[in-house]
Order: structure tokens, then C-alpha cells, then sequence
């Protein structure tokens, strides 16, 4: 369907709405992973979906950045039905090296640990983004708009009100539930009036694309260093993704080096295992910030993905809080509309709230204390953490606690989740 024959399809500001007061049951604005794992998640759910991204979709899709995909994560691909879509343009890890510095002990995390084929994943942005996409659009109960920009909503006893500008034109949309997949500056959060709790790191991440000239081995690495973790992720084509967290004018020093330059420092840090390193494209800097909305959902209204919290990337969690926010809430609004509830309603929403609020927070405060932990040379915390790591190598349960809740195999499943064929023992 072309956009024109689109937008026809969608009433004007002066148009009546159809007979049952609305004329979606759910909008999602913000057409990323995050929103299409929702709209993707609710296929066969029997409800109205509209989905409205401001990017063109070619450009959405061109976005150079790289994820950890975990298990959790995988499984719930799986559920849909688009992980066999996805699979071959990434990468898999089956161990992870854990290490502080130049201290000699490692922690190595294998697959065998759990019983599993692989650890995880490794995905670059469009690998997942583009799946996605071309799954929502075969939904037959999706429309999938893009580009489109939301001006303005507003809440009613029984309706959602969202004005739209799409070619040019403003229309009114009114739905059951609005769902704000818009990120961090989410604009939907914000005129809510959802308040944030949290705060911006001392620290910056610099992302860049190498090419090792061994093989990386189908290894993940993170490095502890008192200026900030150094994570190598491996991707296909034995090529790696490096996020390098240092304090702000490290990273911006570091970033206005030249390509030889850079590299030497870089070598300095990700080690001569994998032999000498090839800089491929640009590099990147971001802040990092921590932040937890006080409210996941209003009446009518729910955040998912970064919209509702940020996190530290160490880890890599942040993307997959957001997936896993996605299902909670498909699961949630799916279980009431089967039951003959409003999924607008606060007593539904609230549930997905408890759900996930609680789980995000665990992790975000799991993040920064190991960011904290091990940022720093203060001598009494430097022999903690590295009794920590001599322990956790030893003691089995230990271990294994920390690596399911590193891969998303804490906390409630999504029955999404449930429905992957990965198995552990």
C-alpha cells in the first residue's frame, strides 16, 4: 500500500469517527525496535493497531549502531515468528570473558554453563530494524505509517485523541490506548507530565566498528577498567563492535585523535588476542545517562523502551528491557481484550506496570552498581570486586546466577517468551 492510498485510509480532522467511538484500539508512536516488537507481538491479537514513525523508513534503517540481543530476547523473536528472519545477518557468542583490569583472574562464562547452542547475540541496527518492518507490514491488522508526526494528544474518559501531520496534512486519530515508544526525550512522557527520576554519568561511551586480524572466535568481552567498562562484541564478517565508557573529556580526547592514533590507544585496551585491529567507519560518542519515569502508564497511556527508563550500557541491557517491556504489555492488553476489558483502562495498564517497573529497576540498579563498583582504584572496593570475580569463577551457583540474570533469564517470561525452541537444562 502506498502512502497516498494510506492516508486515505485514515480519517481527516473533519471526518466522524466510525460507529464504535474510535477508530483504533491501540496507536503506537515510534516506529524502532521497540515499537515494532509491539505492534509485531499483537498480529493475532484481534485488535486495531495504528503504528506512526517520524523517519522515512530507509533512514530508520541505515542507523550504524550494533546490540547484545540476549536469550530472552531470542525467545521472543521466536514467539513472534520473525527470528528465522533475523538469525542469519547476526552474530552468536557462546562465552564471555569477565575481567578487571590487569588483574590475572578471568571469569569465563560458556554456553555449556546452561546448557545452551550460544550465550547470545549480536546484532546490527538494521538486522533487527528491517524484519521488523516488513513483518509489521504484512499484519494485516497493522497500519504502519511513516512518516508521520504527532502535533498534540489528549485524553479523554474513554478515548485517546492523537492529531497527526502526515503529508502535510493534520488529521485526528482517537483510539482506545496510546502507547509511547518515542524515546528518551520521549515527547508523549512528556506532555503527560510523567515525571523521571535519575541522572547523566561522569562517563561518555565511544562506539566504532573493527575488523580483528584473528578470529574473535565467537567470544563477547568485558573489560573492567577504573575509567569505565570496555565491552568487544563479535559480529559477522569477524568483525567486532567496541563500546569504550571513559570520563567525558577522556572520551572527547580520544574521539578527535586520527584513525592511527586511535587505534594505538585502542589496542592498549582491547589486548593483542584477536592481533592487529582494522577501524572501520566512523566513531561515535554518547553520553550515558540512568533514568526511571516515577509512572509507567496513565489511563490510556503506556511507555515502553526507553520512553520509560535508561540505563548504563554495561551489559548491554538497555535494548532488551525495551523488548521485554514490549511483550509484557502485548501479553497484558492482549489477556484483557480477550476478556472483554478496555485496554485503556488504569487497572489493565496497571498490571503491565507492576510487571515490568519493578524488573527494570533491578536491572538498572544492577548496571550501575557495577559501573560504580568497578570505576574507581579506591583500594577497599579494588580487593572486593576482585574476591568477587575469584569467587564467582569458583562457586557454580554463583556463577549461574549471574549469568541468567545477565541474559534475561530472571524474573516473569512473557508467554511469548515461553514459545522459543532455545532450551536450558
Amino acid at each position: 500500500m502506498s502512502l497516498t492510498q494510506l492516508t486515505q485510509t485514515l480519517p481527516s480532522s473533519h471526518t466522524p469517527t466510525n460507529q464504535r467511538g474510535y477508530d483504533y484500539d491501540l496507536v503506537i508512536v515510534g516506529g524502532g525496535i521497540v515499537g515494532l516488537t509491539l505492534a509485531a507481538a499483537l498480529k493475532n491479537s484481534g485488535l486495531s493497531i495504528l503504528l506512526i514513525e517520524a523517519k522515512v523508513a530507509s533512514a530508520a534503517v541505515a542507523k550504524g549502531q550494533a546490540y547484545a540481543v540476549h536469550l530472552l530476547s531470542a525467545r521472543i523473536f521466536q514467539g513472534i515468528g520473525i527470528w528465522d528472519k533475523i538469525l542469519p545477518n547476526i552474530a552468536k557468542y557462546r562465552q564471555v570473558r569477565l575481567s578487571d583490569a590487569d588483574y590475572s583472574e578471568v571469569v569465563q562464562f560458556q554456553n555449556s554453563d546452561l546448557g545452551l547452542q550460544e550465550l547470545g547475540y549480536v546484532a546490527e541496527h538494521y538486522a533487527l530494524l528491517q524484519p521488523l518492518q516488513e513483518f509489521v507490514q504484512s499484519c494485516e491488522n497493522v497500519t504502519y505509517l511513516c512518516p508521520a508526526e504527532v502535533v498534540s494528544t489528549q485524553n479523554e474518559q474513554d478515548i485517546v485523541t492523537i492529531n497527526i501531520k502526515v503529508e502535510g496534512e493534520n488529521r485526528l486519530i482517537r483510539s482506545k490506548l496510546l502507547a509511547a515508544a518515542d524515546g528518551s526525550k520521549s515527547p508523549i512522557r512528556q506532555a503527560a507530565g510523567i515525571k523521571t527520576k535519575g541522572w547523566k554519568y561522569w562517563q561518555s561511551c565511544i562506539v566504532a566498528f573493527v575488523k580483528p586480524e584473528k578470529s574473535h572466535n565467537y567470544t563477547a568481552y568485558e573489560k573492567f577498567w577504573s575509567s569505565g567498562p570496555f565491552a568487544i562484541l563479535p559480529l559477522p564478517g569477524n568483525r567486532c563492535r567496541i563500546v569504550w565508557t571513559a570520563p567525558h573529556e577522556e572520551a572527547k580526547a580520544l574521539c578527535a585523535l586520527n584513525d592511527e592514533e586511535f587505534l594505538a590507544e585502542l589496542t592498549k585496551r582491547y589486548g593483542d588476542q584477536m592481533g592487529k585491529l582494522e577501524l572501520l567507519g566512523d566513531r561515535f560518542i554518547f553520553q550515558v545517562q540512568l533514568m526511571q519515569s516515577d509512572r509507567y502508564v496513565l489511563p490510556r497511556l503506556a511507555l515502553v523502551g526507553d520512553a520509560a527508563h535508561n540505563c548504563h550500557p554495561v551489559g548491554g541491557q538497555g535494548l532488551n528491557l525495551g523488548i521485554r517491556d514490549a511483550a509484557a504489555l502485548a501479553e497484558v492488553i492482549q489477556t484483557a481484550h480477550q476478556a472483554g476489558e478496555d485496554i485503556g483502562k488504569i487497572e489493565v495498564l496497571k498490571k503491565y506496570e507492576s510487571w515490568r517497573k519493578k524488573e527494570n529497576l533491578t536491572i538498572l540498579g544492577f548496571t550501575d552498581l557495577l559501573d560504580r563498583v568497578f570505576s574507581n582504584n579506591f583500594l577497599p572496593v579494588v580487593i572486593i570486586r576482585r574476591l568477587g570475580l575469584w569467587l564467582m569463577e569458583r562457586l557454580p551457583m554463583l556463577k549461574i546466577f549471574a549469568l541468567k540474570l545477565m541474559i534475561g533469564l530472571k524474573g516473569k517470561t512473557p508467554e511469548l517468551g515461553k514459545q522459543g525452541k532455545i532450551i536450558t537444562r
